[in-house]
């Protein structure tokens, strides 16, 4: 995985200027990004994920603060040469008209062609790899209209591919997926990040999936402080609840994910092994019901079989053949008594 620091920033302060002044979203903002990782940007709406892509990115002027690309300073870099390091994929619709896959994908060698310069073979060399890369082959010769949000999100990062850019920005690329399709382009960009070298940063809500596939998060907070590290240590150090918790919502480390609670949970005394039980807890916890190691202090008891959900309640034993019958019992109960 290479080293090398692909963009840096220094006390940034991002946002809007405007007849009034200036709106700061967030400020003094420390970060890089280098070479063979993969990032994902997390933060609360409103926090200035999408500002920030479009500042690292040049297309918004930082508001203080220092920006370097490959040691240079940001608002030093001629236009072409920045298209030629930087690759932006964004949200806004792209252009479609009577366009086919390959030629939008095309269009990403303009930095080195310029609008009206043919294609040479260097050039269709890179739009075939960039489009086998995001496994879109059998979309080239369609029309982009005809395409689902899926399919035109991996055009939109085969265009991006194609202009050779070290530095590629992703704002919210998953956002109109599919849970599937959400995973594979996580799957397929940082396979990318890692065997090209990239330096890659992609902004998303899913945090699920954010642990899974970043090399490293960049948490934006309501504050607008900028925290980073790798996903164990922010999801150790409490971090993740302390921008996202909410009075009805916890951060259970020990799951890695965030839990709705109600303002009063009963307990269960819950015993078992194997899938069964982990899906037998998730489905009490969504209930509202936590899991307690006191008989003295649970609602009712259960145990998990392969094939049976056993409940003792006030001494009186009740079996379930199926999960799903045993959550209709639950809420059949009025745990109120």
């Amino acid at each position: 995985m290479g080293a090398q620091v692909k963009i840096t920033a220094k006390q940034l302060s991002i946002g809007y200027q405007h007849s009034a002044g200036e709106t700061i979203v967030a400020s003094g903002l420390d970060c890089s990004l280098r070479g063979g990782e993969f990032v994902c940007l997390l933060g609360p709406n409103g926090a200035g994920k999408s500002t920030l892509i479009r500042t690292l990115a040049g297309m918004q002027k930082p508001l203080a603060g220092e920006l370097r690309l490959s040691g240079k300073v940001m608002r030093d870099i001629a236009p072409r040469e920045r298209a030629r390091a930087v690759s932006v994929v964004l949200t806004e619709a792209m252009p479609s008209g009577m366009m086919d896959a390959y030629s939008l994908v095309s269009l990403g060698r303009h930095p080195y062609s310029g609008w009206f310069g043919g294609l040479t073979g260097q050039d269709r060399e890179r739009i075939d790899w960039s489009i086998d890369a995001v496994g879109a082959r059998p979309l080239a010769n369609r029309q982009v209209s005809e395409l689902s949000d899926g399919e035109r999100q991996k055009i939109s990062i085969a265009r991006a591919l194609a202009q050779e850019a070290k530095l590629m920005l992703l704002d919210e690329p998953t956002a109109f997926l599919d849970l599937p399709r959400r995973v594979e382009l996580m799957s397929i960009l940082r396979n990318l990040a890692h065997q090209e070298n990239l330096a890659l940063l992609l902004s998303t809500h899913d945090l699920d999936l954010a642990l899974r596939f970043a090399d490293r998060l960049w948490l934006m907070t309501p504050e607008g402080n900028l925290l980073e590290g790798a996903p164990e240590a922010l999801a150790l150090n409490g971090q993740f609840a302390e921008v996202f918790a909410t009075e009805n919502l916890d951060w259970d480390a020990n799951s890695g994910s965030f839990l709705a609670h109600p303002v009063a949970c009963l307990k269960v005394r819950l015993e078992g092994e194997g899938i069964e039980r982990v899906w037998t807890q998730r489905a009490l916890e969504r209930l509202g019901f936590g899991i307690s190691e006191d008989d003295g202090k649970a609602a009712f008891s259960l145990k998990v079989h392969k094939d049976v959900w056993e409940v003792e309640r006030f001494g009186l034993i009740q079996n379930f053949e199926n999960i799903e019958s045993l959550i209709e019992w639950i809420r059949s109960v009025d745990w109120r008594e």
